[in-house]
C-alpha cells in the first residue's frame, strides 16, 4: 500500500473512532419493506450529550434507514420558547429531518402541553393520538393527565384497530426499576388491562433516565428508554423483572418489524450495542 493510500486509510478510521460507528454491526434484518423506526426520551437538554446521540442516529440512519422516531416525552427540558425548539430539537436532529424522518412525540412532564401544535412533532395539535404504518398500529398517549376521555378513546381504538401490531408508547413507565421513580403503579392499574385485552404487544416509556427491557409481563413486552439526553448514572436497580438494561450512558432504539417478529438493538453514546433482540408476536411469558 502507498504512503498517500496508508493514510488515507488511517483519516478514515480516526473519523470512524470518532464518529463512535462501524465497530458494532448491525444487528437488526434491515429487509426491504418491513417497519423501521427508532425510539429516544427524556432528550431535550439542547447540551452535548443530546448531540452525541443525534449524531449516533444520523450515522446508524446511513445504514439502517428507519423512517419515524417515536419520542417519549420530556422532549424539551426549561426554557421552551421559539430558540429553545432550534437549540434543543431542530438543530441537533437536523440531518434526519432532512432525510424526511419524521418524529412523533408524546408529551412528558417537563414539556407544555402546548408543544403538542409544534408540527415537527407531528402531533396535530392532540395530546394523545394514534397513527399506523403498514401492519403496525402506535398509540401515543399523555400520562400526565389520564382521564376517563383519554382512556375511553383508547380503549375505542384499540378494540378497533386492525392492525396485526400495537404498540404503545407514552411517558411514565408502568414498569421500571428505575431508583429516581420507578413503577407508576396507578397507571399500570388504569392501562395494563385493556394492554391485556386488546392484544397491545409493546410498550415504550422514558421518564427514567437509563434504558431497561422489562421481562414480558402477561405477554406484553416493556421498554424503559429515558436516556437520550438525560442520564441518572448507576440509578437502575434491577430486580426479578429485569431483563437488560443499561445506565452507564446515554442511549437510543432502533427498531424493526417484520411479519411477526419485532428486532431491537440498544446503542449507546459511544456507538456500542448495549441490548439486542427479538419479540415473536403472539408469544406468551
Amino acid at each position: 500500500m502507498r504512503p498517500t493510500q496508508l493514510a488515507a486509510v488511517l483519516v478514515a478510521v480516526a473519523w470512524l473512532v470518532r464518529a463512535g460507528i462501524a465497530a458494532d454491526p448491525l444487528a437488526v434484518p434491515n429487509r426491504p419493506g418491513s417497519v423501521k423506526f427508532a425510539a429516544i426520551g427524556d432528550n431535550g437538554t439542547g447540551e452535548q450529550p443530546e448531540y452525541d446521540i443525534a449524531r449516533q442516529m444520523a450515522e446508524w440512519h446511513e445504514r439502517f434507514r428507519f423512517d419515524i422516531v417515536i419520542m417519549l416525552g420530556d422532549n424539551l427540558y426549561g426554557s421552551q420558547a421559539a430558540a429553545d425548539f432550534v437549540q434543543k430539537f431542530e438543530r441537533p436532529f437536523k440531518p434526519l429531518l432532512d432525510s424526511g424522518v419524521k418524529f412523533y412525540a408524546s408529551l412528558g412532564n417537563h414539556d407544555k402541553q402546548s408543544n403538542d401544535a409544534y408540527a415537527l412533532f407531528n402531533m396535530g395539535g392532540e395530546r394523545y393520538y394514534t397513527f399506523a404504518r403498514k401492519n403496525v398500529r402506535f398509540f401515543v398517549l399523555d400520562t400526565n393527565v389520564l382521564d376517563p376521555v383519554q382512556v375511553k378513546w383508547l380503549e375505542t381504538g384499540l378494540s378497533g384497530a386492525a392492525e396485526a401490531w400495537k404498540i404503545a408508547y407514552f411517558h411514565h413507565p408502568l414498569y421500571s426499576d428505575g431508583g429516581r421513580h420507578g413503577s407508576e403503579v396507578e397507571l399500570r392499574v388504569k392501562l395494563e388491562p385493556l394492554f391485556i385485552k386488546y392484544g397491545v404487544n409493546v410498550v415504550y416509556a422514558g421518564h427514567d433516565h437509563v434504558y431497561e427491557r422489562i421481562k414480558p409481563q402477561r405477554g406484553i413486552t416493556y421498554f424503559v428508554s429515558g436516556a437520550g439526553g438525560q442520564l441518572r448514572q448507576g440509578d437502575l436497580k434491577r430486580s426479578e423483572i429485569t431483563a437488560a438494561g443499561f445506565d452507564r450512558d446515554r442511549s437510543f432504539m432502533l427498531n424493526e418489524i417484520d411479519d411477526d417478529d419485532l428486532h431491537f438493538q440498544v446503542v449507546s453514546r459511544t456507538g456500542e450495542t448495549v441490548d439486542r433482540g427479538v419479540i415473536h408476536r403472539g408469544t406468551k411469558p
